[in-house]
């Protein structure tokens, strides 16, 4: 099948990344005519309670404070790792429960989720993504587990107001983890030599690129044993089974995109479910592009070029991505470059260049694209492209999303700009979402400490309150 399939042929590639580096000038050059309004705090925060504001202040100026993150992530881990219950163990996660977990997730159960995704959605028109807190599944048994879980997700998705939910899902979660490594190891042999043989690849859909880094598979990794093969075909059919209920309910599915070490894998999943349900103009599953990896453009051009080969419709969430101490120190003890850009300019360059680029793929072709950005002036800028060419704002071929807890101030403002906005909800017991709650508190610190506008809105409105309550009383 791979001989029978063309992919990304070198001049087209080449025309695909001129486009996608004017595309990327012209996104900077629009950003002062940007039609978002931060300014007006009272418009802002109509739909949102003194007591949230206060909350939401009082959470992210914490998570600013680079000593207490250190103490309470060293205290989640420690407690995490405790095998037995005690009083700190229990302690730790009251706290975590009132405070990060209430801030960054939707609940612990699905009826407490689902009231939250509702009042998002009657209070501000605000959809949410949601996700069912389970990653890095070790057995099939684990595997099978959370499978059950991201079906009660759907379900509970199809069971809210119309357009209002969306599902995403981890394939950390309904594959093992040492599967994912095995099968990444051999794609990535077969990006570098062409001839290796997979013969239970069923497509030759391109999952990496020429500047893909290889470096976490050093040598010819062994064939997959008939036992991993098998495994393998499991994993698959868990991911079919969830998108054939999201199909049945008109939920679209968002995969999210992890650590390298697994990436190829996740992505071959990916696209493989793609082909089978993307079928119709507008996609039930998205694929996620992490614009702070060096390969992140390429792959996305070759993406978008194979899915218009094969004539399905692709499915794109942009990120920056959540897992920067984790690639920096698998790179670093291998003595290989690090796999992210240089500088954070540079991930905010290949973000808007990428969401340039899909946009325009969009607008005059099928497919969706997903921009989840908490940057305002990547917000900005991809709403005055969105005007410019012409893409309706109840059209489902855009959407912009941030974290629950995170850049509320971007999300209403695009909200009341007349845009598509999700916010990404997880949910699930303290103890199940700690990976995640971690990664918000660690692995982002230095994103968390940038959080410096969204407190400046909130002071802004709470003042403004203040003021207004002050002078109703004289």
């Amino acid at each position: 099948m791979a001989s029978a399939t063309k992919f990304s042929a070198i001049a087209s590639r080449a025309l695909s990344s001129r486009r996608l580096s004017s595309s990327a000038s012209s996104l900077a050059a629009e950003v002062p005519s940007a039609p978002l309004d931060l300014a007006d705090t009272r418009r802002l925060f109509a739909s949102v309670p003194t007591s949230a504001l206060v909350r939401s202040l009082a959470t992210l100026s914490a998570l600013a404070a680079a000593p207490l993150v250190d103490l309470g992530t060293a205290a989640l881990r420690a407690s995490t790792a405790a095998k037995e219950r005690n009083l700190l163990r229990a302690a730790v996660f009251a706290t975590a429960r009132a405070t990060v977990h209430r801030h960054f997730c939707a609940g612990e159960g699905v009826e407490e989720a689902a009231r939250t995704v509702r009042e998002m959605w009657a209070g501000a028109r605000l959809r949410s993504i949601l996700d069912y807190g389970m990653e890095d599944a070790d057995d099939g048994t684990a595997c099978d587990r959370n499978l059950a879980g991201f079906l009660r997700a759907v379900e509970m998705a199809s069971s809210l107001p119309i357009a209002s939910a969306s599902v995403c899902v981890k394939i950390t979660a309904i594959c093992p983890i040492s599967l994912l490594e095995r099968v990444s190891d051999q794609l990535r042999w077969e990006q570098r030599d062409p001839s290796f043989p997979l013969p239970w690849r069923t497509n030759s859909f391109p999952v990496l690129c020429r500047s893909s880094p290889l470096y976490l598979t050093p040598r010819e990794p062994e064939p997959l044993s008939e036992v991993e093969e098998d495994g393998l075909q499991l994993a698959l059919q868990r991911l079919s089974t969830i998108c054939q209920r999201c199909v049945e309910a008109n939920t679209p599915l968002l995969i999210d995109a992890e650590y390298s070490s697994v990436q190829p894998a996740i992505d071959y999943f990916t696209y493989k479910a793609m082909q089978e349900f993307n079928r119709s103009e507008q996609p039930i599953v998205y694929g996620t592009i992490q614009t702070y990896l060096r390969d992140a453009k390429e792959r996305m051009v070759s993406v978008v070029e194979a899915a218009e080969e094969e004539g399905f419709s692709l499915g794109v969430k942009l990120v920056r991505g959540a897992y920067l101490t984790r690639e920096t120190k698998s790179s670093s003890s291998m003595g290989a470059p690090s796999p992210l850009h240089a500088s954070i300019q540079e991930t905010h360059e290949c973000f808007d260049s990428c969401a340039s680029f899909m946009m325009e793929r969009v607008s005059r072709r099928p497919g969706a694209v997903v921009l989840a950005t908490h940057n305002v002036q990547s917000g900005q800028a991809a709403a005055t492209k969105a005007e410019e060419l012409r893409i309706g704002k109840d059209d489902q071929k855009l959407q912009f999303a941030q974290l629950m807890g995170m850049a509320d101030g971007l999300s209403l403002a695009l909200k009341n700009a007349g845009f598509q906005v999700s916010k990404y909800v997880p949910f699930g017991p303290v103890e199940q979402v700690i990976p995640y709650l971690l990664r918000r508190a660690e692995e982002n610190r230095g994103f968390l400490s940038t959080s410096s506008a969204d407190r400046k809105f909130i002071r802004k409105e709470l003042l403004r309150r203040l003021v207004a309550a002050m002078a109703r009383r004289t």
